[in-house]
């Protein structure tokens, strides 16, 4: 007896990048960025080194910058009224923006800052993890953190590029049977590894920097490393001192502050 197997292939024509739009998106809000406060929105990791920085920078000038950080749904209105600056953790991310803030385009932005991904375990690494294939021992428990389709992270992905950069499935493997957690930002992945008491979390040096009481990072070879930058888009409308400050945060004294936590270029 023969059995026919029909298979429908469709075809589905996205939406141009411009015309999409997110659920985080607001077509009702109107903006008012020129109010005299520089506001830079973003996730949460790189805003203890900048706003370091624009403590130097307000000192200095006396103009207010305003920083806010966290998970995007917490800051997301607000930003698409008033933003001057949106910061990305990765390309990935900062992508992912540009589809809700829609003031802000591709061509405004700008890397200006790089750092690689660690290792992050407890201080002491009691477990006497050194190096990536460490991790690939049975029982070793590890937090990664992932988007998931439906957060937007510089973690996602990064733990899939490190466990498969030799071009080994089963290091891919091994590493994702060890995955204890996916959290939907650093902050969640913080949280769960100390919950569940794991080994290890793959994040950025600025983590374990801004925690050294707790955290401390195992750096990884060369052959395994990844990097994701720091990118920061300017708006047209933004407050008209919002551009000098963007110049100060990659001077030669802000480049000081962020290496501290990590930051290099």
């Amino acid at each position: 007896m023969r059995i026919a197997v029909l298979i429908v292939l469709t075809t589905v024509l996205a939406m141009p990048a411009s015309a999409q739009d997110t659920a985080l998106h607001d077509p009702s809000i109107s903006r008012d960025a020129q109010d005299g406060v520089i506001r830079l929105y973003g996730a949460g990791g790189p805003h203890t080194a900048i706003r370091k920085v624009a403590d130097v920078w307000t000192k200095e000038t006396g103009r207010k910058v305003e920083i806010t950080a966290g998970p995007e749904k917490t800051w997301s209105k607000k930003a698409q009224g008033d933003a001057d600056v949106i910061w990305g953790t990765s390309e990935q991310a900062m992508t992912a923006f540009l589809e809700t803030y829609k003031g802000f385009s591709s061509d405004q932005v700008e890397p200006i800052y790089l750092r690689p991904a660690v290792i992050t375990v407890k201080a002491g690494n009691p477990k006497g993890i050194m190096k990536f294939e460490d991790l690939l021992a049975e029982g070793t428990k590890i937090v990664v953190t992932e988007g998931a389709g439906v957060a937007n992270t510089s973690g996602t992905g990064v733990w899939e590029d490190i466990a498969g950069r030799l071009g080994r499935l089963e290091d891919v493997a091994a590493f994702r049977s060890n995955i204890v957690a996916f959290e939907q930002g650093s902050g969640a992945s913080l949280k769960a590894f100390k919950a569940l008491d794991a080994d290890a979390w793959i994040t950025w040096p600025n983590w374990p920097l801004s925690n050294p009481d707790t955290l401390e990072a195992v750096p990884l070879s060369s052959d395994r490393a990844i990097w994701r930058d720091l990118s920061v888009a300017l708006a047209p409308d933004a407050d008209p001192e919002a551009k000098a400050f963007l110049d100060y945060l990659i001077s030669d004294e802000a480049q000081k502050i962020m290496s501290r936590e990590g930051w290099v270029r």
